[in-house]
């Protein structure tokens, strides 16, 4: 039996729609890309997630004036601070939350600007660091950050700018600015010339190149080192593994952890891969087996 199909209709719409609209209006289509570009999915959330919400301390903030909700778990001294990634969620770490408080940490999550149970449609990287930011305010500064995919990109980008990180484990996370955009035109069934006018419009935009807003830069420009471990899968078919080889090459005093057979998200719910992320956080990377 064939698995049950979980893409959302939008996504399949857009793809049976967006290589046509290209070909009849290419100019409307390369505006909708960018729209797409920064309008994340929104996922059904499944029941185990929803359970996990129920026993979270619930509190909310607004950045650029969306109401983002936020969750801790437990009441230790200590958190840790967990990261979605782009149409993610919160209790997508719902596995870690258990572990962690055995550890006698708390666990604080959030869903981003236009994700999971927080306002708004679109949103970018600089909103994920206002709500960093606003993290940092209200519960100080957490012990470790713990992101997923795009998440980790959004912890690098915050770094960069000064946020204090002591140390962060990045899941699953891209890096490389021609991948990230070739992987969204594939998934959305977009050309070449899509992703030249995604560039132009950045620049145009922002005044900078797309690759100022990618993991391997902000790597290059941290103003101080962080205690970085990456978690990859082999398998990962959304990041390829090619992501965290390359920013290891760059910042070689990272430590990667190759899995197998976990693909993008399924690597959340590894037992193996939660319990070596709490040795990360409690002992540091030397009581990681080599």
């Amino acid at each position: 039996m064939k698995k049950n199909d979980k893409t959302p209709f939008m996504l399949k719409f857009v793809r049976w729609v967006f290589p046509r609209a290209e070909r009849l209006a290419p100019s409307l289509a390369y505006n909708y890309f960018v729209r797409l570009f920064f309008t994340p999915l929104r996922y059904p959330t499944p029941e185990k997630e929803r359970k996990a919400e129920t026993f979270s301390e619930k509190f909310s903030f607004t950045v650029q004036h969306k109401k983002v909700q936020a969750y801790q778990w437990g009441q230790h001294n200590r958190y840790i601070l967990v990261i979605h990634g782009w149409a993610g969620r919160a209790t997508q770490f719902r596995r870690f939350i258990k572990p962690l408080l055995t550890a006698d940490y708390s666990v604080i999550g959030f869903d981003a600007p236009a994700h999971g149970n927080s306002e708004g449609k679109r949103t970018t990287i600089l909103e994920f660091e206002l709500t960093l930011k606003e993290i940092y305010r209200l519960k100080g500064e957490p012990e470790a950050i713990i992101a997923h995919s795009f998440g980790g990109g959004a912890a690098l980008f915050s770094a960069m700018h000064g946020l204090p990180v002591k140390k962060l484990i990045n899941i699953a996370s891209p890096t490389i600015g021609d991948e990230i955009i070739n992987t969204y035109l594939r998934t959305i069934h977009g050309s070449p010339k899509a992703g030249a006018f995604f560039k132009d419009f950045i620049v145009r935009t922002y005044g900078r190149p797309f690759d100022e807003f990618t993991a391997l830069y902000f790597i290059r420009n941290l103003p101080a080192p962080i205690d970085l471990l990456l978690v990859h899968d082999a398998d990962d078919k959304e990041v390829a593994i090619k992501h965290a080889e390359v920013l290891i090459q760059v910042y070689p005093a990272a430590r990667l952890i190759r899995t197998q057979g976990l693909g993008h998200t399924r690597i959340l719910k590894d037992n193996e891969v939660i319990r070596q992320c709490v040795t990360f956080i409690t002992s540091g990377a030397s009581a990681l087996p080599k």
